[in-house]
């Protein structure tokens, strides 16, 4: 069967119950989004744990302590095929696999969305319809009516891709309700005032005028949070890449300045420095949730680390 990416995030109820999920598309942040929010929605029910999972290839499935059960995450994870799933359905485990749209990807794709235990789930970048579900979950869990010039305002000027689009609804609605009107809102909406994308666009420069513009310009945890979004959707572009041809084609259009320095940052990455930004991501998204008033701190560490990863 095939689920919705935008319900998976909304739901508050999570009934699927499925063995396996299979994640693809071409809209980085939402596929993310999309497989934290079934981690995180299996972890509420009962214990799980999370493993990274490489390859299907003579794959055995490990007992986990205290009856828990593992949520295996495979990023275009290798022995994806028929026979292998198959083999995988003697245990109780979860398995998410994560994989870009390609012509091999297709089959395997066809098979899972025929299994009954098993989904499938499209990541594409939001438009209008996706965009207003978003938008009205989020007015009526803080209880918020806006003026119609500004709902509309936000629905055709918010970014279409899912990590962005929230990220600037979250700084919208933490703005006291007094202070939203549509001045502001187009402050926060434009692209003048963003500094974020620039930031990680400035990673080659010295570290002393990164400090000074990351000073200048974050200073609360929601920007903290905008940037960790910025920097984890170009990286991940950038890991789920395997050339340089598929890379060029995944750019965004509206990124035309910035492609010489994003094709310069994808070929300075081999397997190994994958693995480190991985990691950095990982520990920057659970700092994050743990304690958002140091967010602004280690927010400047996170962007130095990039750049170090990337010229080692």
């Amino acid at each position: 069967m095939k689920l919705d990416p935008i319900n998976i995030i909304l739901s508050k109820e999570f009934n699927y119950n499925k063995r396996f999920y299979f994640i693809s598309g071409n809209e980085v942040s939402l596929i993310e989004k999309v497989c934290d929010s079934i981690i995180e929605k299996y972890q509420k029910k009962e214990t799980h744990i999370k493993s990274k999972l490489d390859t299907l290839d003579n794959f055995k499935n490990e007992d986990t302590l205290f009856g828990s059960r593992n949520i295996y995450i495979g990023r275009n994870c290798k022995g994806l095929n028929e026979e292998n799933i198959s083999g995988l359905r003697q245990g109780k485990d979860i398995f998410i696999f994560i994989q870009e749209n390609s012509q091999k990807s297709k089959a395997v794709k066809d098979f899972f969305n025929k299994k009954e235990d098993s989904c499938v789930v499209d990541c594409y970048e939001l438009n209008r319809t996706s965009k207003i579900k978003i938008l009205n979950e989020f007015l009526e869990t803080k209880n918020i009516k806006l003026p119609e010039q500004i709902y509309w305002y936000l629905i055709d000027r918010l970014d279409n891709r899912y990590a962005f689009f929230e990220n600037i609804l979250k700084k919208i609605l933490d703005i006291d309700p007094s202070s939203i009107t549509l001045e502001n809102i187009k402050k926060l909406v434009s692209p003048e005032e963003s500094i974020n994308e620039n930031l990680f666009f400035q990673i080659f420069k010295k570290n002393s005028e990164i400090i000074k513009i990351y000073k200048d310009k974050i200073v609360s945890s929601a920007e903290v949070n905008e940037l960790y979004y910025s920097c984890k959707y170009f990286c991940q572009l950038m890991i789920d890449c395997e050339n340089i041809e598929d890379y060029n084609k995944k750019i965004p259009r509206y990124l035309f300045k910035e492609k010489n320095f994003l094709v310069d940052f994808y070929k300075k990455y081999n397997p190994k420095k994958k693995r480190r930004i991985l990691n950095l991501l990982s520990n920057m998204e659970k700092i994050l949730r743990k304690d958002a008033n140091l967010s602004v701190a280690y927010g400047l560490r996170f962007i130095l680390n990039i750049k170090k990863i990337t010229i080692s």
